[in-house]
């Protein structure tokens, strides 16, 4: 569906062009996919737009749905993804026009690599990428929109300098709570007398003896060999995690429940927000992180779910927060939980299965070694004794801990399929071992293909020093493996192998097909290790998989972990995240409605029900004793979304 209108020529003093000062445009968004577009004769923009930095927009959404910002070159599409924070509120959007040319070389992972924070919203900048020298026509499109949204125009121009992105009216946007001022949603908090009704009727909603666990959360009633930690088996053809005590496991975890929530950046959008929390409600934040409100690297930041849990328990939120995090995570059904306190929070946790993170990348000030796209210099000797150092730091005082499952070495590398680029990051950056390997081996030949057997082969040894350096370390725990993003493709699934259990983030409404694939390429056991479902709602973004409404979060979260359970190669899921995203955004501009509790400490109580049921049948489903759910989740009015479903369509998206 395309709408077109002609409109008025401006040339703007600060060097551009565009248009404005005509009739605000009134687009509406439905069906599957939508899309409103103009062509450069209704514009009056010139085809080449070399010479412009910012495409700036003046924009008012009905919905926080995302949407896709479309410039058609001559040669192929350019696109980026913006999400509003928030809605019903005029605002500027100056959109960097480098991020429609090419890819970001900052980053370590594919979020800081692909995610650009702004002060009225954020960017997805997936490409396609290409040159805007042959420019035809720009256009707004939205896929799936939910209840008819509405985009209003008011202003398009092309700029030279950066006019600012900004909330332009209706200040402050946030309440006190940290929720969106300008909507309304039925469970949207009034006042502290309401949550405190909220909260008490929670209480009330924990059966833990529903789900019939033993002290490690393995299956009572069946048995292997204990080992008095955890380890992998297959049995029967089908994988599993074995607990300590030799019962079957499965590793069933929604991270992110404890602690104050995610903070959000304050420093000058102070004007945003109706109050903050007071800097006396805490010193910080558990386990030594940043306070409520304070100041880190020149940023201050707000974390408005620790002032919600202030209200909630009083001084005593931190331990009070752990031992509810604790009572969810039981009476929930999940099985794995939060680990042993952080140095420096004195909160006492409760024993449950967890899995921790063996940080293997040099940041936060190592600059002796070079690191690009997540990959770091693996020939140098500096790398080599960093390595060492942290799997001493990290894991050699867990090695006897018998609740802890396993480590994640690493998290969504955004290097696959950029291989040449990354090549060319090394050899333009400064001197370095990993320079001279490049250079010696492109001697022989320069060619894409070699360049990328050059990284692979680095890539291996990476994974080797980090497996080496942990079993030196801690020899009683799993190697989980990096947690792969993005589908990998089959070059990264194969190498796989040398983990006892491969991790993948499958971020589809089906992870069918790509769990049989890449087990047929990787032949390990498999953990999701993230996922997730939201809805565009109550001034929040949808996350990365939508659903029409939060009755479908639970639809979705039924089929997509049994349809997973059923496979002989699984063996946990981790839905990301537990606590919603706030609603000006993350340090990277995520500001998503995937929480298993809102920014008020509230649970998501269709999703929650939800989960239960599935928890409570893991056990027959994995065995093959009983099918899994098989409703499909519906990504709005329009149905069952259109995704790969078959082997063969998810097949072409791994190469």
């Amino acid at each position: 569906m395309t709408h077109r209108w002609w409109v008025v020529f401006i040339f703007v003093l600060l060097g551009g062009a565009g248009i404005g000062g005509a009739e605000t445009k009134r687009l509406v968004f439905e069906g599957i996919k939508s899309e409103h577009q103009w062509t450069l004769k209704e514009l009056d923009f010139p085809a080449d737009w070399s010479s412009f930095r910012y495409l700036a927009l003046e924009l008012r959404a009905s919905t926080p749905q995302r949407f896709h910002l479309i410039i058609r070159n001559k040669d192929g599409l350019r696109r980026i993804v913006i999400q509003p924070f928030g809605q019903n509120v005029w605002f500027r959007a100056a959109v960097p026009l480098r991020f429609f040319q090419g890819r970001d070389e900052a980053g370590y992972d594919m979020a800081s690599v692909y995610n650009k924070p702004t002060n009225s919203f954020w960017m997805s900048t997936w490409g396609p990428y290409g040159p805007l020298n042959a420019v035809e026509a720009l256009s707004i499109m939205m896929e799936y929109p939910l209840n008819k949204p509405v985009l209003e125009v008011r202003s398009i121009q092309l700029r030279k300098e950066d006019p600012g992105s900004e909330i332009l009216e209706k200040l402050p946007v946030i309440d006190e709570f940290g929720q969106w001022i300008h909507a309304d949603w039925p469970r949207k908090v009034k006042n502290l007398e309401q949550l405190k009704t909220d909260w008490a009727a929670e209480e009330t909603t924990f059966t833990p003896v529903e789900f019939k666990y033993c002290q490690y959360r393995g299956y009572l009633g069946t048995k292997a060999k204990a080992t008095g930690f955890f380890r992998v088996e297959q049995i029967e053809g089908r994988w599993w995690f074995i607990d300590p005590d030799g019962h079957l496991f499965l590793s069933i975890a929604v991270p992110g429940l404890g602690a104050g929530g995610v903070e959000t950046r304050i420093d000058g959008r102070e004007k945003y927000y109706a109050a903050l929390p007071p800097e006396n409600v805490m010193a910080s934040l558990p386990g030594g992180r940043r306070p409520a409100t304070g100041i880190v690297s020149g940023n201050r930041w707000a974390a408005f779910r620790a002032w919600n849990l202030f209200r909630r328990y009083g001084p005593e939120w931190p331990a009070r927060s752990v031992d509810m995090e604790a009572r969810r995570v039981e009476g929930w059904g999940l099985t794995t939980g939060a680990g042993p306190a952080r140095p420096g929070d004195s909160t006492t946790r409760r024993p449950q299965p967890y899995l921790a993170r063996f940080n293997t990348l040099p940041r936060g000030g190592t600059t002796a070694i070079p690191m690009f796209l997540g990959l770091p210099d693996v020939y140098s000797d500096e790398f080599a004794r960093f390595l060492d150092e942290s799997a001493a730091a990290q894991c050699a005082p867990r090695k006897n801990d018998q609740y802890l499952i396993g480590y994640f070495i690493g998290n969504e590398p955004p290097w696959p399929r950029r291989e040449s680029e990354l090549i060319d990051m090394f050899l333009a950056g400064p001197s370095s071992a990993m320079q001279r390997a490049i250079k010696e081996y492109l001697a022989e030949g320069d060619t894409p293909e070699r360049r990328r057997q050059f990284v692979l082969r680095s890539f291996e040894k990476y994974l080797s020093m980090c497996g080496a350096a942990l079993k030196k370390h801690d020899p009683n725990h799993l190697n989980l493996g990096i947690r792969f993003g993005g589908i990998p493709p089959e070059y990264l699934s194969k190498m796989a192998h040398v983990f006892d259990v491969f991790s993948i983030n499958i971020y589809e409404y089906s992870p069918v097909s790509v769990l049989k694939r890449s087990y047929e390429l990787a032949g390990r056991p498999i953990i999701i290790g993230e996922f997730h479902f939201g809805v565009p709602a109550d001034g929040l973004g949808a996350g990365l998989v939508q659903v029409r409404d939060q009755k479908e979060r639970g639809v979705a979260y039924r089929y997509f972990v049994e349809q997973a359970a059923a496979l002989n190669c699984f063996v946990g899921s981790g839905w990301f995240t537990g606590i919603e995203e706030p609603v000006t955004g993350r340090m990277d501009g995520e500001n998503y409605n995937i929480g298993f509790l809102d920014v008020t400490d509230r649970a998501y109580t269709e999703l929650v029900t939800a989960a239960k049921e599935t928890h409570k049948q893991l056990l027959d489903v994995h065995s093959g004793r009983v099918k899994p759910f098989s409703q499909r989740p519906k990504a709005s009015d329009a149905g069952t979304p259109e995704t790969p479903w078959t082997d063969e369509e998810h097949n072409q998206k791994l190469k």
